[in-house]
């Protein structure tokens, strides 16, 4: 799945069959990846209303085997490891000794003793890296398996009966969290019910040689459900529209999950020590005494777009700074998350503004997320 020369993307299995669809490409995370293939807008709505098929094979996946790999991701993550039963999964997080957050993982439960920890790419070797570390004194295996998945997902209210038609495992009984080792069109496949756009989907592991053949009897059984193949910028706006955090915008190693309103994916009652536990113990008391700031939702009045690194201001003062903006397709307004001070983060919260290019655009302050499925 790499490229042959260092200093050049690494590309998927699927990168020939993006550009022979005529894909718009770009470097994501040191990865060469399908930003769109038409209209991104398009492609959102298809997933809001039909479904969308998305390469995601530059997720790191890391496996971690062996008689105490559960008590080595206990200490290693924040959450508590020993509760998720086999075939499901958990969202949760890893932190510096300080509390940071190195970055946001969902932990899958393959086997008695096997899990599979998936990083986002910017971060996947810092993760790995970082278990590795930990891992010393554990009687555990912490192995790379990023060369060993392709990853493909199929999102959207559609995506049930467009896999349904290729798979005989059982899709109804597998609840949202959870995966199962299946077949799909005939592909071995680790079936997960997880996702990163606020729609029912699953998510897909197979080998990278089989990605091609997958993707393409994909298209063929969603051609008259309205599926189409989707990049990386739809997936941005479906995951703001859904409040979901996108590491490097919401989360940061400056960041505790305290401080990004993420508290309760940190897990103090479980059984021994865990990296982080003093200082978020700490973050957790500083939350509690004296809010920081929170992640808010703000939607636009008018048609500029805001963008991170913007300052949120009310009252001619400096009151927080968004993370993430967009146009919402869904909305058909501007939209963006924003850390703001505790005093003006409560819906509906008046005078609050965005200072885009020396104006201060007036914006809504809404309870996120924006946008939330009808189940």
């Amino acid at each position: 799945m790499s490229s042959t020369e260092p200093d050049r993307p690494r590309r998927t299995a699927l990168d020939a069959l993006h550009r022979s669809l005529g894909a718009t490409m770009t470097d994501f995370a040191g990865w060469d990846m399908a930003l769109r293939y038409g209209s991104e807008r398009d492609e959102h709505i298809a997933v809001r209303t039909k479904a969308g098929l998305f390469d995601l094979s530059h997720m790191g996946e890391i496996t971690v085997t062996g008689p105490q790999a559960v008590a080595l991701l206990n200490h290693a993550l924040v959450g508590n490891i020993a509760t998720v039963g086999l075939g499901r999964a958990r969202y949760t997080m890893i932190c510096r000794a300080d509390g940071g957050i190195l970055d946001d993982l969902i932990v899958y439960r393959l086997g008695e003793t096997e899990y599979m920890v998936v990083a986002n790419a910017s971060n996947a070797q810092v993760v790995l890296d970082a278990l590795t570390e930990r891992a010393a004194g554990f009687d555990a295996e912490v192995r790379d398996d990023r060369d060993n998945y392709a990853l493909l997902a199929v999102q959207g209210p559609e995506s049930a009966g467009i896999l349904k038609s290729l798979t005989d495992a059982d899709l109804e009984g597998l609840k949202y969290y959870a995966g199962l080792p299946g077949t799909v069109a005939g592909v071995p496949a680790l079936i997960a019910r997880t996702g990163y756009t606020g729609e029912d989907g699953f998510e897909l592991f197979v080998a990278p040689g089989d990605a091609e053949k997958l993707w393409q009897a994909l298209t063929e059984a969603g051609a008259d459900a309205g599926l189409v193949p989707c990049g990386l910028s739809c997936r941005d706006t479906l995951r703001l529209e859904a409040g979901m955090p996108l590491y490097g915008h919401e989360l940061s190693t400056s960041l505790t999950p305290f401080d990004a309103g993420l508290g309760r994916v940190v897990k103090f009652e479980k059984e021994g020590d865990f990296v982080g536990r003093e200082a978020l113990l700490a973050a957790a008391e500083r939350a509690a005494a004296e809010p920081p700031r929170v992640l808010v939702g703000l939607v636009a009045e008018g048609r500029r777009v805001p963008r991170a690194g913007y300052a949120v201001v009310a009252g001619g003062e400096v009151i927080g700074e968004v993370t993430s903006g967009a146009p919402s397709p869904t909305l058909g307004k501007p939209i963006a998350m924003a850390y703001v001070d505790a005093a003006h983060a409560a819906p509906g919260t008046a005078g609050v503004g965005v200072d885009i290019r020396g104006n201060h655009e007036p914006y809504e302050v809404v309870a996120l997320p924006f946008y939330k499925r009808q189940k």
